[in-house]
C-alpha cells in the first residue's frame, strides 16, 4: 500500500516522534508506514486521516498485487 504520509508530515512541519505520540504508536511505526513496510490498522488509518483533515483514501492508496485477477 502506498501513502503520502511522509509528504504530509513534512509539509506540516511535524516530526516522526510528534506524529507517533499523537497517534499513540512508536516512531518506528511511523517510519515503517512511510517506507511502505507496514500497513496501518483501520483505527490508525482513521486517526491519521482525522489528524491531517483528510480521508483515508487521500492518504493511503491500495494497489492490488495481481492486477490481472478478477475480484468479485
Amino acid at each position: 500500500m502506498k501513502n503520502i504520509l511522509e509528504e504530509l508530515r513534512k509539509k506540516n512541519g511535524i516530526s516522526q516522534e510528534r506524529l507517533a505520540a499523537a497517534m499513540g504508536v512508536s516512531r518506528q511505526t511511523i517510519n515503517a508506514l512511510e517506507n511502505g513496510k507496514y500497513n496501518p490498522s483501520i483505527k490508525l488509518a482513521f486517526k491519521l486521516a482525522r489528524f491531517f483533515g483528510l480521508s483515508i483514501e487521500e492518504i493511503f492508496v491500495y494497489e492490488e498485487e495481481n492486477k490481472n485477477e478478477n475480484v468479485r
